[in-house]
């Protein structure tokens, strides 16, 4: 009987981790969305003023069922508003910043924040991850340096693409930017992302001196 044929081991094979593709989203695991933030600031300020103001409403009514006079502020603001036309400058002014910090609120409420934390792939239990994009960065970086020819390197990683830049000080440069798009390509389909960002590759020369 003869052996068994070896397997080949050609560039882009199933044995060249380097080469494989960035591998997409399953469609049999639940889909991976992003986080939602706390928003805890904007909350916090949104509950005080409306406390505050509640509260000095209250006084003043409670004082006013008591039989004393309302507040003088009250008062004054009452009759000017009452007596200010609606083409007013100042009118207008405040209504516009009242759009402003309803539309403000609004989008704070209707989008999920987060923007610095992509989501991994998720399986069918019930648990999500995460990675941070100085995660992202780091890793990306560390990868890139190990490629031979790389001098300095610099890792930009946002949502949908990722931007490395890397000084080259021998070697070829067509050389050195497909073995970092080898090795970068194999990181980011490590990294387990939702979606994994595009990659953006540039290699040059150091600057001269002088």
């Amino acid at each position: 009987m003869s052996a068994p044929a070896p397997e080949k081991r050609g560039e882009g094979g199933p044995s060249d981790p380097g080469t494989a593709p960035v591998p997409q989203e399953s469609g049999h695991g639940r889909s991976a969305h992003r986080f939602w933030s706390f928003r805890r600031v904007p909350a916090i300020l949104v509950a005080v003023v409306l406390l505050g103001c509640a509260g000095l409403l209250l006084y003043d009514v409670a004082s006013v069922e008591a039989g004393r006079p309302g507040m003088r502020w009250r008062r004054v603001l009452a009759d000017d508003l009452a007596t200010r036309p609606l083409d007013d400058i100042a009118v207008l002014v405040g209504a516009g910043v009242a759009v402003a910090l309803g539309i403000w609120l609004l989008l704070l409420a209707c989008t999920p924040g987060l923007r610095a934390v992509l989501p991994m792939r998720r399986a069918h239990g019930p648990l999500r991850a995460g990675l941070g994009r100085d995660v992202v960065e780091a890793v990306l970086r560390d990868r890139a340096a190990g490629v031979a020819g790389v001098q300095s390197v610099r890792v930009r990683a946002r949502r949908h693409k990722a931007a490395v830049r890397a000084v080259a000080h021998f070697r070829e440069l067509d050389d050195v930017r497909t073995d970092l798009d080898r090795a970068l390509r194999g990181a980011v389909g490590e990294l387990g992302l939702a979606r994994p960002p595009r990659l953006a590759v540039h290699v040059a020369r150091p600057a001269k001196k002088g």
